[in-house]
């Protein structure tokens, strides 16, 4: 039943034209840009030292992988699930031999499907960019992004499942435009005055791409950065199962 339902979800995502805008295409679009254009302040060439594209992508990409798993943990699954509510569907979906938490843990299943195809697409495109991922990194970026999937997963859920259809898809967006600019996506925490940095750290966004840039930079494992992600899912779990309501 997990398997089939997580099926389902997954092929009601990709075939959602607004959700692959969202989760597929404007950071590919973000990838692209950032990585040709010298726009974004101490992102310079400075990592490789040839100053071009393949220096920028390589503090670029990370930053974007952090931006797909928020754009289709996060605000999508927020969206869908607000939806969802608003027409009856999760109610319907009560009234069958589906438990509850195995239709919230098929949504998480079908998040990671999608999550993968976002990362696999995003790391070809940012291969034929010039970046050169540090190797010994990838097994704890692999570990960062199932947290942060997971982090993202359930504070979607967490918003989705309280709140109004319309009011939840104001706010995710505009809660992912902020992160994207604020949250330690595009700039490093390092960037921000020393008070913000620390605050920059602790919100999942910044961890996630905190602990990314940190594995696919320097090759190390950014122990912080995932307990903070795993707090964050665990406490927004935890209030999740409290609060969601299936109408």
């Amino acid at each position: 039943m997990l398997l089939e339902h997580a099926r389902v979800e997954t092929l009601l995502t990709l075939r959602h034209g607004e959700q692959l805008l969202l989760t597929v295409l404007i950071p590919i679009a973000l990838l692209v840009a950032l990585s040709l254009l010298d726009v974004l302040p101490g992102v310079d060439g400075a990592v490789t030292g040839s100053g071009g594209t393949g220096a920028r992508v390589h503090e670029v990409a990370p930053g974007i992988l952090a931006l797909a798993v928020l754009s289709s943990a996060f605000t999508g699954q927020a969206i869908a699930l607000g939806f969802d509510r608003k027409y009856g569907v999760l109610k319907r979906l009560a009234a069958t031999a589906l438990p509850r938490w195995l239709l919230v843990c098929g949504r998480m299943v079908a998040a990671l499907v999608v999550v993968l195809i976002q990362v696999c697409l995003v790391t070809l495109v940012a291969l034929a960019l010039g970046w050169r991922p540090e190797l010994s990194g990838v097994l704890p970026a692999t570990v960062l992004l199932v947290a942060g999937t997971a982090a993202f997963g359930a504070l979607g859920v967490l918003l989705g499942g309280a709140l109004r259809a319309d009011i939840v898809l104001a706010l995710a967006n505009v809660v992912w435009f902020v992160l994207l600019l604020a949250g330690g996506i595009l700039l490093a925490p390092s960037a921000f005055p020393q008070g913000i940095a620390h605050v920059v750290t602790l919100v999942p966004s910044g961890a996630l791409a905190d602990g990314l840039r940190a594995a696919l930079i320097d090759g190390a494992t950014a122990w912080t950065s995932l307990a903070v992600l795993m707090v964050w899912a665990a406490a927004a779990a935890a209030v999740a199962t409290r609060t969601t309501r299936l109408t």
